[in-house]
């Protein structure tokens, strides 16, 4: 086990309070929508808005992380992009109050940058693989929550058990937000780009933008890092906006039992990261691991599209082949998003960390956008398509990392070369 310290130990340990909060809701998000009169086109829509939302404040994120530091950047907008919009999305009524919601919510990509930063900048860089592997475990363990989500569903009856569940979150986050403030200091680097950056206007600073383009343009390993992030984003995106609904509205499973199935892929993708995922990524050569994640990935999302939907409450066989599902998927998420982001780490140029990120998450969000309104008109026609999708953009990542992996290596000059 590692042993985290300073920063790294209060990003990790914090990450549970997320299950107290976001993950109870996470599950019921789509469907409340549906609830409240949102069409599946609308739903794909806002995660489309969300995304490029999401790209605006990527794009600002390096300059506002470098200006403020890491610290203040995660506190300050975690309040924005979390705080606030869980409150909108407590007393929403219609598309437009998710459409607000939606475009606030784009600033989580202001602190995801300024919190990856805080979280490996001060870590040794042979450890960031581990480091992340911890960051998923402690997110995993926030879906063993879902039980109260279903039982206040359960009582109360979705729309008002969901509002109720966003105030929570509201409290719980701003808890979060104040404990990891507290808990954590300004990063070397941090401190450093703070004194490089005082005085000099945000313009200017995106301007320097072009300085860090041929860093990223030039390097093999981060261009290939960006496809592969580009492709898991896609498919996460689509997961996350229509998976409950699809096992809700055509498979027929109850309202209630919905967040137990976040919380049985997670305590699953818990397993896995403590038996079967360290064995396959221990050594410097991820590409056969990548590639298993992408093939077990696509095989979770190929049986979903492939369950028969019949009239009434589903029979136990559903149950058993969404089991499968969760299995596959379990391990095929996990090591995808942890190899996904620790890639991006392994071939970043160290001192050029915010920017560099800026600008690759940028490109990702910009690829995975469209694929939220795609994903919604295809759901809107049937609403087993959307993972067909899926499963064609998961054969792809494969082809891709058969025929263009990019060795990783301990020197980042080599990565560069």
């Amino acid at each position: 086990m590692l042993d985290l310290r300073g920063n790294g130990r209060a990003c990790v340990y914090t990450e549970p309070m997320w299950g107290l909060s976001m993950m109870l809701v996470l599950p019921y998000t789509s469907v409340f929508m549906l609830a409240l009169g949102v069409k599946d086109q609308q739903i794909g829509l806002l995660a489309t808005i969300a995304m490029l939302s999401q790209v605006v404040f990527g794009l600002l994120s390096g300059v506002i992380t470098d200006k403020l530091g890491r610290r203040l950047t995660t506190a300050v907008f975690d309040v924005v992009a979390w705080a606030i919009p869980c409150l909108i999305w407590a007393f929403a009524q219609n598309f437009w109050w998710f459409l607000a919601a939606s475009v606030i919510n784009g600033a989580w990509q202001v602190t995801q940058n300024s919190w990856d930063c805080l979280l490996v900048e001060d870590v040794d860089r042979a450890e960031i693989t581990r480091v992340y592997s911890l960051v998923k475990v402690a997110g995993e363990f926030s879906a063993l929550f879902a039980p109260i989500a279903a039982l206040l569903v359960s009582q109360f009856g979705l729309v008002p058990a969901v509002r109720v569940l966003y105030l929570n979150a509201f409290v719980i986050m701003t808890a979060k937000i104040i404990l990891l403030y507290r808990l954590t200091t300004e990063t070397a680097v941090g401190r450093l780009r703070r004194e490089q950056t005082h005085g000099v206007s945000a313009v200017r600073l995106l301007g320097e933008y072009r300085g860090v383009l041929p860093l990223i343009l030039h390097s093999k390993g981060t261009i290939f890092s960006l496809v592969v992030a580009a492709i898991v984003g896609a498919v996460a995106l689509v997961n996350s906006t229509f998976w409950q609904v699809v096992i809700n509205q055509h498979l027929g499973v109850p309202d209630p039992l919905l967040p137990f199935f976040p919380m049985v892929r997670s305590v699953l993708a818990v397993v896995f990261f403590f038996t079967v995922i360290p064995w396959l990524t221990h050594g410097r050569h991820l590409q056969r691991p990548t590639l298993w994640g992408f093939l077990s990935y696509l095989c979770g999302q190929v049986l979903l599209v492939l369950i028969p939907a019949g009239e009434g409450a589903p029979p136990w066989s559903t149950y058993a082949l969404l089991a499968v599902c969760l299995l596959l998927d379990a391990f095929g998420a996990s090591i995808l998003f942890m190899l996904a982001e620790s890639l991006v780490a392994l071939h970043v140029d160290r001192d050029e960390r915010s920017r560099v990120m800026a600008i690759q998450r940028t490109v990702v969000m910009l690829v995975t956008a469209p694929f939220g309104w795609i994903s919604g008109w295809l759901s809107g026609i049937d609403r087993t398509w959307p993972f067909i999708l899926t499963s064609a953009l998961l054969v792809l990542g494969a082809a891709v990392t058969s025929r263009f992996w990019v060795t990783t290596h301990s020197d980042p000059a080599e990565v560069a070369a």
